[in-house]
């Protein structure tokens, strides 16, 4: 196996380890949250805690990852351009992860409110589960601001793929479609949130391209650089 391949499949298994996310955004609110419902969601959390408490963990397990997956694609492709090489690290995770830990503590208030802790014994249930109810849409608003850099992050990313030679241009055209999915969706749920839900199912084949090139990365490794043929005379 050559480096570059190695660094292409090291890249990729740090890539799977993402694959936490869905289960803060997609799985635990499917199955914890009803939507208008402030006591019925705050019953839920308090029922299946630890769930609630996984999902907690999945989104500090995904900021801390994209550090180690955005430094190593700067590895595999700083020799393409290191300067974009460097957008993906800042775009990808400097920008990400911040962003990542400071709304786990919007779910920590909101699992406090849910449980009804002692010293929150001033307030009764129904304005607990407000309270709950609050702080998990904090949360959501988080996720909408971290997906404009989700989104970002793939547009350098997107053009090392389209450069590099050693990947296939379709996934760097993909990855940039990407980009602009992830966009569309932020900028959807500030702007006109009653929208949102129709908009990702417009886009959602769209955000499958880091699906592809996490994949491509894990499986197919990456080709050997080919010299560029020597100008003729």
């Amino acid at each position: 196996m050559t480096s570059l391949s190695r660094n292409a499949r090291v890249a990729g298994l740090l890539y799977l380890t993402l694959l936490t996310a869905p289960l803060r955004l997609i799985y635990i609110p499917n199955k914890l949250f009803v939507t208008g419902n402030a006591t019925a969601t705050a019953n839920n959390i308090a029922a299946h805690q630890t769930l609630f408490r996984l999902g907690i963990l999945s989104d500090l397990l995904t900021g801390t990852m994209a550090i180690f997956l955005t430094l190593a694609l700067y590895r595999l492709f700083e020799e393409v351009d290191q300067g974009l090489a460097r957008l993906v690290v800042i775009l990808g995770s400097l920008m990400v992860t911040p962003i990542y830990f400071l709304n786990t503590l919007n779910d920590v208030a909101a699992l406090l409110f849910a449980r009804g802790a002692d010293f929150l014994s001033v307030f009764d249930k129904p304005q607990r589960d407000a309270f709950a109810m609050l702080f998990l849409r904090l949360h959501h608003h988080g996720v909408l601001a971290n997906e404009i850099f989700w989104g970002l992050w793939l547009l350098p990313f997107g053009i090392l793929v389209y450069r590099s030679r050693f990947l296939p241009r379709i996934l760097g055209i993909w990855l940039v479609i990407n980009c602009f999915a992830y966009l569309a969706v932020s900028m959807t749920g500030f702007l006109l949130p009653q929208y949102q839900v129709k908009v990702w199912n417009i886009v959602s084949p769209a955000t499958l391209g880091e699906l592809a090139i996490m994949l491509w990365l894990l499986v197919m490794g990456a080709k050997e650089r080919q010299p560029l043929p020597a100008a003729a005379a």
